[in-house]
Order: C-alpha cells, then structure tokens, then sequence
C-alpha cells in the first residue's frame, strides 16, 4: 500500500459490477459505501449489510461510518450503533477479512429490500488523539464486526 489510506475489495468477495467507495463531488467529506448484496431489513430489526469492501489507514485515524440522508427518507432505516467506527486495526482482520459492515435498522412499518448497489452509508477519515496518560493495553485485536467491547 503506497498511500497513508484507501479502500480495496475484500479478497474473495463478489464485488462485479461494484465500485469501491468515492466521494461524489469534490466538496464531499464522505466516501459512499454500497450495499454488496440485496439485503432485506424487516420492520423493527437490525441487518448488517455487506459492503465488500475494506479499508487500511494510519494509526491514528478511524473511518467514521454514518448513514446517508436518504436512507431515512427514502427507507426508513438509521445506522443502528449512531456512528461506526472502523479501526486501524480491523483492516484484514481473521474473522470477515476486515469487510465493512453496516448495521442497518428498520424503523419503518414496511420490510425494505436494499438492492444490490445502494449507496448505503458514508465513511469520513478521522483523525483521533489520546490522553498523555494513555497505556497500551497490550492486546490485539482477536475478532470481527464489534469484537473490542469489554464484557
């Protein structure tokens, strides 16, 4: 990898016809995420939505993941966790190859099928700070989609 950041399909995963994820004007914060495969969310429950794809960044950054607009207009669905965040650390991680997942929440009174293809999401490259008494905890990450929370 020759930039400090970017995206790439997950190895093995169908991404034909796809596009890896981009801003769509120049002003744009966010980089648009698609949905990887027809996805159906019923009334009132969560999906986790494939993108197919992952990203690499520095230490020191995170990709903020957020819903776009339309989604709640058009769909009814939000970002079920507010805001994702993506560590540096997940990138190629053993359980799901480091994939982007959207977690997607139907609160609307109809099932909604996301086609393939949807713009689903948006993820903003963000820079982070820590305190001056941070200590490394030592550990490493061990798991996929939501597997740094304490118990």
């Amino acid at each position: 990898m020759d930039d400090q950041r970017g995206f790439e399909f997950v190895p093995g995963v169908d991404h034909e016809g796809l596009m890896l994820p981009a801003r769509q004007t120049d002003g744009a914060a966010g980089y648009d995420l698609f949905a990887r495969e027809a996805t159906v969310v019923a009334v009132g429950k969560i999906a986790l939505v494939p993108t197919g794809v992952r990203v690499w960044l520095p230490e020191g950054e995170f990709l903020a993941v957020y819903a776009r607009s339309s989604l709640a207009v058009k769909w009814r669905l939000i970002l079920a966790n507010g805001v994702g965040v993506v560590d540096a650390d997940y990138y190629g991680n053993p359980d799901n190859g480091g994939e982007i997942l959207v977690p997607l929440w139907n609160v609307g009174d109809a099932p909604v099928t996301l086609p393939r293809g949807e713009r689903i999401a948006q993820g903003v490259f963000t820079r982070y700070f820590t305190t001056s008494a941070d200590r490394s905890t030592g550990k490493a990450r061990t798991g996929g989609f939501g597997s740094t929370g304490g118990q």
